[in-house]
Protein backbone atom coordinates (compact mmCIF):
# COMPACT_ATOMS: atom_id res chain seq x y z
CA UNK A 1 0.00 0.00 0.00
CA UNK A 2 2.91 2.30 1.41
CA UNK A 3 4.55 1.64 -2.35
CA UNK A 4 1.19 2.11 -4.28
CA UNK A 5 0.51 5.43 -2.60
CA UNK A 6 3.99 6.56 -3.26
CA UNK A 7 3.97 6.00 -6.98
CA UNK A 8 0.75 7.54 -7.07
CA UNK A 9 2.07 10.52 -5.52
CA UNK A 10 4.94 11.21 -8.34
CA UNK A 11 2.65 10.35 -10.87
CA UNK A 12 0.05 12.96 -9.55
CA UNK A 13 1.80 15.34 -8.87
CA UNK A 14 5.04 15.71 -11.24
CA UNK A 15 2.61 15.34 -14.28
CA UNK A 16 0.39 17.88 -13.07
CA UNK A 17 3.74 20.10 -12.80
CA UNK A 18 3.17 20.96 -16.80
CA UNK A 19 -0.63 22.35 -16.12
CA UNK A 20 0.93 24.27 -13.01
CA UNK A 21 3.77 25.86 -15.50
CA UNK A 22 1.43 26.61 -18.28
CA UNK A 23 -0.24 28.42 -15.31
CA UNK A 24 2.24 30.45 -14.13
CA UNK A 25 3.65 31.34 -17.31
CA UNK A 26 -0.67 33.25 -17.83
CA UNK A 27 1.06 36.31 -16.02
CA UNK A 28 4.55 34.91 -14.96
CA UNK A 29 7.78 35.23 -16.91
CA UNK A 30 8.77 31.67 -17.34
CA UNK A 31 13.21 32.04 -16.97
CA UNK A 32 12.76 34.23 -14.16
CA UNK A 33 9.86 32.73 -12.31
CA UNK A 34 11.89 29.24 -12.29
CA UNK A 35 14.70 30.98 -11.25
CA UNK A 36 12.99 32.19 -8.13
CA UNK A 37 11.65 28.87 -7.62
CA UNK A 38 14.52 27.02 -7.87
CA UNK A 39 16.30 29.43 -5.56
CA UNK A 40 13.75 29.18 -3.24
CA UNK A 41 14.37 25.59 -3.36
CA UNK A 42 17.26 25.12 -3.14
CA UNK A 43 17.64 27.41 -0.33
CA UNK A 44 15.50 25.56 1.52
CA UNK A 45 17.70 22.21 1.20
CA UNK A 46 20.91 23.80 1.65
CA UNK A 47 20.11 25.22 4.71
CA UNK A 48 18.28 22.07 5.73
CA UNK A 49 21.53 20.43 4.76
CA UNK A 50 23.78 22.64 6.88
CA UNK A 51 21.50 22.12 9.78
CA UNK A 52 22.01 18.24 9.63
CA UNK A 53 25.80 18.95 9.16
CA UNK A 54 26.47 17.71 5.77
CA UNK A 55 27.77 21.53 4.52
CA UNK A 56 30.79 21.28 6.98
CA UNK A 57 31.31 17.32 6.25
CA UNK A 58 31.56 17.69 2.70
CA UNK A 59 33.05 21.33 2.32
CA UNK A 60 32.18 21.95 -1.00
CA UNK A 61 35.04 23.70 -2.92
CA UNK A 62 35.18 24.95 -6.24
CA UNK A 63 35.44 21.54 -7.43
CA UNK A 64 32.28 20.66 -6.18
CA UNK A 65 30.46 23.83 -6.86
CA UNK A 66 31.43 23.78 -10.86
CA UNK A 67 30.39 20.10 -11.13
CA UNK A 68 26.90 21.01 -9.68
CA UNK A 69 26.91 24.72 -12.40
CA UNK A 70 27.57 22.11 -15.55
CA UNK A 71 24.82 19.38 -14.00
CA UNK A 72 22.38 22.11 -13.18
CA UNK A 73 22.72 23.98 -16.38
CA UNK A 74 21.95 20.82 -18.19
CA UNK A 75 19.32 19.17 -16.27
CA UNK A 76 17.58 23.13 -15.05
CA UNK A 77 18.30 26.03 -17.39
CA UNK A 78 19.04 24.11 -20.75
CA UNK A 79 15.53 21.37 -19.96
CA UNK A 80 13.68 22.94 -17.34
CA UNK A 81 13.90 26.52 -18.45
CA UNK A 82 13.56 25.65 -22.36
CA UNK A 83 10.79 23.60 -21.47
CA UNK A 84 8.72 25.99 -19.52
CA UNK A 85 9.58 28.47 -22.36
CA UNK A 86 8.65 26.42 -24.78
CA UNK A 87 4.86 25.66 -23.26
CA UNK A 88 3.98 29.71 -23.73
CA UNK A 89 4.14 28.39 -27.60
CA UNK A 90 3.40 24.47 -27.44
CA UNK A 91 0.22 22.96 -25.20
CA UNK A 92 1.05 21.10 -21.98
CA UNK A 93 0.36 18.14 -22.99
CA UNK A 94 2.11 18.02 -26.05
CA UNK A 95 4.99 19.14 -24.35
CA UNK A 96 5.11 16.53 -21.65
CA UNK A 97 4.98 13.79 -24.41
CA UNK A 98 7.86 15.56 -26.33
CA UNK A 99 9.98 15.26 -22.95
CA UNK A 100 9.06 11.35 -22.58
CA UNK A 101 12.06 11.18 -25.40
CA UNK A 102 14.41 11.66 -22.73
CA UNK A 103 15.04 7.65 -21.79
CA UNK A 104 15.48 7.37 -25.68
CA UNK A 105 18.65 9.85 -25.42
CA UNK A 106 19.96 8.43 -22.32
CA UNK A 107 19.60 4.98 -23.98
CA UNK A 108 21.49 6.40 -27.54
CA UNK A 109 24.03 7.93 -25.12
CA UNK A 110 24.78 5.20 -22.87
CA UNK A 111 25.64 3.31 -25.67
CA UNK A 112 27.69 5.88 -27.49
CA UNK A 113 29.50 6.73 -24.46
CA UNK A 114 29.43 4.20 -21.73
CA UNK A 115 29.36 1.20 -24.77
CA UNK A 116 26.37 -0.29 -23.14
CA UNK A 117 25.34 -2.82 -25.21
CA UNK A 118 21.42 -2.20 -26.37
CA UNK A 119 19.15 -5.05 -26.56
CA UNK A 120 16.76 -6.00 -29.03
CA UNK A 121 14.12 -4.03 -26.82
CA UNK A 122 15.97 -0.79 -26.27
CA UNK A 123 16.51 -0.41 -29.48
CA UNK A 124 13.49 -1.12 -30.65
CA UNK A 125 12.32 1.35 -28.56
CA UNK A 126 14.62 3.70 -29.42
CA UNK A 127 13.46 3.18 -33.42
CA UNK A 128 9.87 2.97 -31.79
CA UNK A 129 10.00 6.43 -30.19
CA UNK A 130 12.04 8.47 -33.11
CA UNK A 131 8.68 7.53 -35.21
CA UNK A 132 6.60 8.81 -32.38
CA UNK A 133 8.68 12.09 -32.23
CA UNK A 134 8.50 12.13 -36.14
CA UNK A 135 5.09 11.86 -35.93
CA UNK A 136 4.15 14.07 -33.43
CA UNK A 137 5.68 16.86 -34.90
CA UNK A 138 5.87 15.91 -38.64
CA UNK A 139 5.21 18.33 -41.50
CA UNK A 140 1.56 17.85 -41.45
CA UNK A 141 1.47 18.64 -37.32
CA UNK A 142 -0.19 21.73 -35.97
CA UNK A 143 2.03 22.47 -33.19
CA UNK A 144 5.24 25.18 -33.27
CA UNK A 145 8.76 23.61 -34.58
CA UNK A 146 10.21 26.48 -32.70
CA UNK A 147 8.73 25.19 -29.74
CA UNK A 148 9.05 21.39 -30.25
CA UNK A 149 12.74 21.88 -31.06
CA UNK A 150 13.57 23.47 -27.90
CA UNK A 151 12.30 20.69 -25.99
CA UNK A 152 13.76 18.34 -27.93
CA UNK A 153 16.88 19.93 -27.55
CA UNK A 154 16.28 20.53 -23.94
CA UNK A 155 15.58 17.04 -23.51
CA UNK A 156 18.85 15.87 -25.12
CA UNK A 157 20.66 17.90 -22.27
CA UNK A 158 18.69 16.35 -19.59
CA UNK A 159 20.03 12.99 -20.44
CA UNK A 160 23.51 14.28 -21.16
CA UNK A 161 23.67 16.21 -17.68
CA UNK A 162 22.02 13.02 -15.81
CA UNK A 163 25.35 10.76 -17.45
CA UNK A 164 27.58 13.36 -16.57
CA UNK A 165 26.25 13.45 -13.04
CA UNK A 166 27.26 9.81 -12.45
CA UNK A 167 31.29 10.98 -12.75
CA UNK A 168 30.19 14.14 -11.76
CA UNK A 169 32.73 15.32 -8.52
CA UNK A 170 29.88 16.45 -6.61
CA UNK A 171 29.02 16.43 -2.72
CA UNK A 172 28.36 12.41 -1.51
CA UNK A 173 25.41 14.06 0.72
CA UNK A 174 22.40 14.02 -2.11
CA UNK A 175 20.36 16.80 -0.58
CA UNK A 176 23.56 18.85 -0.36
CA UNK A 177 23.93 17.83 -4.19
CA UNK A 178 20.41 18.65 -5.18
CA UNK A 179 20.72 22.11 -3.59
CA UNK A 180 23.85 23.61 -5.15
CA UNK A 181 22.46 22.61 -8.82
CA UNK A 182 19.23 24.04 -7.54
CA UNK A 183 21.52 26.81 -6.53
CA UNK A 184 23.64 27.42 -9.31
CA UNK A 185 20.50 26.93 -12.01
CA UNK A 186 18.74 29.53 -9.88
CA UNK A 187 20.80 31.92 -11.17
CA UNK A 188 21.64 31.02 -14.34
CA UNK A 189 17.85 31.14 -15.17
CA UNK A 190 18.36 34.73 -13.54
CA UNK A 191 21.01 36.07 -15.76
CA UNK A 192 18.97 34.71 -18.71
CA UNK A 193 15.50 35.86 -17.99
CA UNK A 194 17.00 39.31 -17.56
CA UNK A 195 19.16 39.66 -20.67
CA UNK A 196 15.91 38.39 -22.78
CA UNK A 197 14.19 41.50 -21.57
CA UNK A 198 11.40 39.28 -18.78
CA UNK A 199 12.72 42.22 -16.17
CA UNK A 200 10.07 44.47 -17.61
CA UNK A 201 7.35 42.06 -18.04
CA UNK A 202 7.61 41.38 -13.81
CA UNK A 203 4.46 43.37 -12.66
CA UNK A 204 3.57 41.69 -8.61
CA UNK A 205 0.31 43.71 -8.76
CA UNK A 206 -0.70 41.75 -12.38
CA UNK A 207 -0.15 38.24 -11.51
CA UNK A 208 -3.42 36.48 -10.79
CA UNK A 209 -4.10 33.96 -7.94
CA UNK A 210 -4.24 31.31 -10.09
CA UNK A 211 -0.96 31.89 -11.32
CA UNK A 212 0.77 32.65 -7.94
CA UNK A 213 -0.67 29.42 -6.19
CA UNK A 214 0.60 27.56 -9.43
CA UNK A 215 4.09 28.59 -8.25
CA UNK A 216 3.69 27.88 -4.41
CA UNK A 217 2.68 24.43 -5.94
CA UNK A 218 5.82 23.74 -8.12
CA UNK A 219 7.53 25.03 -5.56
CA UNK A 220 6.30 22.80 -2.49
CA UNK A 221 4.86 19.65 -3.88
CA UNK A 222 6.46 19.62 -7.56
CA UNK A 223 10.10 20.20 -6.28
CA UNK A 224 9.72 19.10 -2.62
CA UNK A 225 7.79 16.66 -2.26
CA UNK A 226 7.52 14.87 -5.49
CA UNK A 227 10.79 14.61 -5.28
CA UNK A 228 11.36 13.20 -1.59
CA UNK A 229 9.27 11.03 -2.53
CA UNK A 230 10.49 9.53 -5.37
CA UNK A 231 14.22 9.41 -3.55
CA UNK A 232 11.97 7.48 -1.15
CA UNK A 233 10.65 4.95 -4.29
CA UNK A 234 14.21 4.70 -5.48
CA UNK A 235 15.41 2.80 -2.32
CA UNK A 236 12.13 0.49 -1.91
CA UNK A 237 11.43 -0.33 -5.69
CA UNK A 238 12.89 -1.48 -8.30
CA UNK A 239 14.23 0.60 -11.21
CA UNK A 240 12.06 -0.17 -14.00
CA UNK A 241 8.89 0.18 -11.60
CA UNK A 242 9.81 3.76 -10.50
CA UNK A 243 10.80 4.39 -14.02
CA UNK A 244 7.59 4.47 -15.13
CA UNK A 245 6.96 7.87 -13.89
CA UNK A 246 8.33 8.49 -17.63
CA UNK A 247 5.26 7.35 -19.88
CA UNK A 248 2.42 7.70 -16.75
CA UNK A 249 3.42 12.12 -16.56
CA UNK A 250 2.00 12.54 -19.84
CA UNK A 251 -0.70 10.90 -19.82
CA UNK A 252 -1.72 13.01 -16.80
CA UNK A 253 -0.50 15.78 -18.76
CA UNK A 254 -2.58 15.47 -21.77
CA UNK A 255 -5.24 14.39 -19.60
CA UNK A 256 -5.30 17.89 -17.11
CA UNK A 257 -4.34 19.81 -20.05
CA UNK A 258 -7.46 18.98 -22.03
CA UNK A 259 -9.93 18.97 -19.41
CA UNK A 260 -8.70 22.11 -17.23
CA UNK A 261 -6.99 24.62 -20.50
CA UNK A 262 -8.81 23.28 -23.05
CA UNK A 263 -5.76 22.18 -24.92
CA UNK A 264 -7.16 20.26 -28.77
CA UNK A 265 -6.14 16.65 -28.41
CA UNK A 266 -6.80 15.15 -31.78
CA UNK A 267 -5.96 11.53 -33.54
CA UNK A 268 -2.55 12.51 -34.37
CA UNK A 269 -1.56 13.53 -30.50
CA UNK A 270 -3.20 10.56 -29.31
CA UNK A 271 -1.37 7.58 -31.91
CA UNK A 272 2.13 9.44 -31.62
CA UNK A 273 1.63 9.50 -27.51
CA UNK A 274 1.26 6.16 -27.66
CA UNK A 275 3.73 5.30 -29.96
CA UNK A 276 6.08 7.38 -28.07
CA UNK A 277 4.92 5.96 -23.82
CA UNK A 278 5.45 2.43 -25.90
CA UNK A 279 8.72 2.72 -27.14
CA UNK A 280 9.84 4.54 -23.39
CA UNK A 281 8.32 1.06 -21.92
CA UNK A 282 10.58 -0.59 -23.86
CA UNK A 283 13.18 1.07 -23.01
CA UNK A 284 12.50 1.03 -19.28
CA UNK A 285 11.75 -2.36 -18.85
CA UNK A 286 14.76 -4.00 -21.40
CA UNK A 287 17.08 -1.89 -19.07
CA UNK A 288 15.75 -2.94 -15.84
CA UNK A 289 16.34 -6.18 -16.81
CA UNK A 290 20.50 -5.69 -17.05
CA UNK A 291 22.78 -6.76 -14.61
CA UNK A 292 25.27 -4.12 -13.36
CA UNK A 293 28.60 -5.03 -13.78
CA UNK A 294 31.63 -4.86 -11.54
CA UNK A 295 33.24 -1.27 -11.14
CA UNK A 296 36.39 -1.33 -13.60
CA UNK A 297 39.67 1.10 -12.13
CA UNK A 298 38.02 3.63 -14.30
CA UNK A 299 34.69 3.61 -12.54
CA UNK A 300 36.08 2.68 -8.81
CA UNK A 301 36.01 6.44 -7.75
CA UNK A 302 32.25 7.38 -8.52
CA UNK A 303 31.05 3.76 -7.06
CA UNK A 304 32.79 4.74 -3.98
CA UNK A 305 31.02 7.57 -3.54
CA UNK A 306 27.62 5.93 -4.88
CA UNK A 307 28.28 3.77 -2.72
CA UNK A 308 29.19 6.04 0.18
CA UNK A 309 26.28 8.10 -0.43
CA UNK A 310 24.10 4.81 0.22
CA UNK A 311 25.28 4.88 3.75
CA UNK A 312 24.47 8.75 4.44
CA UNK A 313 21.99 9.02 7.18
CA UNK A 314 18.37 10.16 6.07
CA UNK A 315 17.66 11.37 3.09
CA UNK A 316 19.33 8.67 1.70
CA UNK A 317 17.20 7.70 -0.40
CA UNK A 318 17.49 10.97 -2.48
CA UNK A 319 19.48 10.37 -5.65
CA UNK A 320 22.81 12.50 -6.81
CA UNK A 321 21.46 14.53 -9.02
CA UNK A 322 17.98 16.34 -9.29
CA UNK A 323 14.71 15.10 -10.94
CA UNK A 324 12.48 17.15 -10.93
CA UNK A 325 9.72 17.76 -13.30
CA UNK A 326 9.84 19.90 -16.92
Amino acid sequence: MKLALALITVYLLWGSSYLAAAVTNQSLPPLLMLSVRFLIAGAVLYAWSSRRGHVAADRPGTRQWGAAAVVGCLLLVVDSGGVTWAQTRVASGVAALLVASVPLFIAALDRAIFGIRLGFGAAAGIATGLLGVGLLVGPSANIDMVGAGVILIGSFAWAAGSLYARVAPMPATPVLATAMQLLCAGVLLGAAGLALGEGPRVHPAAVSLASFAAFLFLIVFSSIIAFTVYGWLLQNASTSLVSTYAYVNPAVAVLLGWAILGEHVGSKEIASGVVILASVAMIVFSRGARVVAEPTTESLAPYIRRQHARTVEFPRSVPRFVVLPR
